[in-house]
């Protein structure tokens, strides 16, 4: 069988290669044709994609990764493709059928025929397997999988595998990490190509804005050190690789495993450069592990700090405290390393003074980059549930949902008044003569500058996307239960 993974154009300036993507194409290669498209490098739009792919490949089955916002562009994908050839089986996974798994499935029906929620490694190959030897075969054994049987939409359950190194390594000569340009999740870099890795799976705390429990689970799992270590001299050999990205959500998390990683690619005695651009718990360092971390190429640490208010950081589950984030960041800053740090504005219960504080915690904390998103209801999470019990919002127009546009605006405040706070933030912090001069010191090449420039404009000049209103409503609640901002 021919099958087709696919990554959808979206206006993220972010362009690296989908490593979920690569490890589901390395479970089925075995048994059947392969390959991976990248519509964001390739430049590939929705309404271009069943006319400019699906004649090239003839796939007999696509499957598309979805973030909450790509909903828009993988609709379009999916009515191009049924245009073209209404035989082809569509599917979609990752992250957002996996946080609301039966809605989602419903929102895409029109032209989708299957989705798979969570982790689809050992779901995938069965349903490929069972969907070339019967199109009309019984799914109800395949792990992860939401397909519609008669009228009704079935979720099939599954469990994580805990055995990590068994779903092999993911498949590199099918993204090639290196003909990817600088314009990776970190806008800036050591050196390059750069190629993305992960060890570990799974994240056990309880933010209430964070999806990432809904993918992978709680509990946290781990690749052995071996099969990490053979993946980056692989990557290093065969493929040029000089600069590795460890996109866990907590690599941090188990401080004696994350020291054995490192203490290994020391051993290694390459010529390379670590970043972590997904950041890292800071209660989960120590001077030991952030020396190791430096012995072995990390040039600069990334935090989530979020909020410079100890209330806000109490609603969100953050565990910790302005006192405590001060602290841990001059730790960081004493072990000789540059941090970059990511806030929220705009998080249900904030005041123009609780986002003026995370403002100027920005700017007295020692940080070379600081990023201001403002908040994401994003579904499945326990902050859009609470959202939607007291009637604070009503409904989420996915269609028009996008990271950096102010999908939900805290009653109280306009707006445009939310993202020109954003603006001016990023614009205050960055244009500093000492934090300015460091980062133009830090751009590659042309083509990196032309990358640097697009994130800016996408981030800061552009005041309006797709959508002209919140695409999250905020209503005041008809009858009088406990706002959401207030659970503390």
């Amino acid at each position: 069988m021919k099958i087709l993974l696919v990554k959808p154009n979206n206006l993220s300036d972010h362009i690296q290669p989908s490593l979920g993507l690569a490890y589901l194409a390395q479970k089925v290669r075995a048994r059947h044709e392969v390959h991976i498209i990248d519509c964001i490098k390739d430049r590939i739009p929705p309404e271009k994609f069943g006319q400019q792919i699906v004649g090239k490949y003839k796939p007999d089955l696509i499957g598309i990764q979805c973030y909450t916002f790509d909903i828009r562009n993988v609709r379009a994908i999916l009515a191009s493709i049924k245009e073209i050839d209404p035989k082809i089986v569509t599917l979609v996974g990752g992250a957002h059928i996996s946080s609301d798994p039966e809605q989602a499935f419903k929102n895409l029906e029109s032209n989708l025929d299957f989705g798979f929620a969570g982790e689809a490694e050992i779901g995938f190959p069965v349903f490929c397997d069972l969907l070339e030897s019967n199109a009309e075969a019984d799914f109800s054994d395949v792990p992860g999988l939401i397909w519609k049987r008669d009228t009704e939409t079935v979720f099939n359950s599954q469990e994580m595998e805990q055995d990590l190194d068994s779903l092999g390594d993911p498949a590199w000569d099918l993204i090639h990490p290196e003909n990817y340009p600088e314009a990776q999740h970190g806008a800036f870099f050591r050196k390059f190509p750069i190629a993305p890795i992960i060890t570990t799976r799974g994240c056990p705390y309880a933010c209430t804005f964070c999806s990432a429990p809904n993918l992978s689970g709680k509990k946290l799992r781990h690749h052995s050190r071996e099969y990490v270590l053979r993946n980056i001299q692989r990557l290093y050999d065969d493929y040029g690789i000089r600069e590795f990205h460890i996109v866990d959500d907590n690599f941090t998390q188990d401080i004696e495993y994350a020291k054995d990683i490192v203490r290994g690619i020391i051993s290694l005695q390459l010529d390379v450069s670590l970043a972590m651009p997904n950041g890292i718990r800071m209660d989960y360092l120590d001077d030991e592990l952030l020396q190791l971390l430096k012995k072995a190429g990390l040039y600069l640490v990334s935090v989530a700090i979020e909020s410079g208010n100890d209330k806000i950081l109490k609603i969100m589950k953050k565990g910790t405290t302005v006192a405590k984030i001060r602290g841990d960041v001059e730790r960081i800053r004493k072990n000789g390393l540059d941090i970059a740090a990511f806030f929220i504005l705009g998080f249900p219960g904030e005041t123009l003074d609780t986002m003026n504080e995370t403002i100027r915690l920005s700017m007295d904390l020692p940080l070379i980059r600081a990023n201001f998103f403002t908040y994401l209801p994003l579904p499945g999470t326990e902050s859009y549930r609470l959202l939607e019990e007291s009637g604070e919002i009503k409904k989420v127009d996915w269609d028009n949902f996008y990271f950096m546009s102010a999908a939900y605006v805290p009653l109280g405040i306009e707006r445009e008044e939310l993202l020109s706070l954003k603006r001016r933030a990023f614009l205050q912090f960055h244009l500093r003569p000492n934090v300015l001069i460091r980062n133009l010191m830090g751009i590659r090449s042309l083509r990196h500058l032309k990358f640097l420039l697009m994130r800016f404009y996408h981030w800061i000049l552009m005041k309006e996307t797709v959508a002209p209103e919140p695409v999250a409503e905020a209503v005041v609640p008809e009858s009088k239960p406990e706002p959401a901002r207030a659970v503390v």
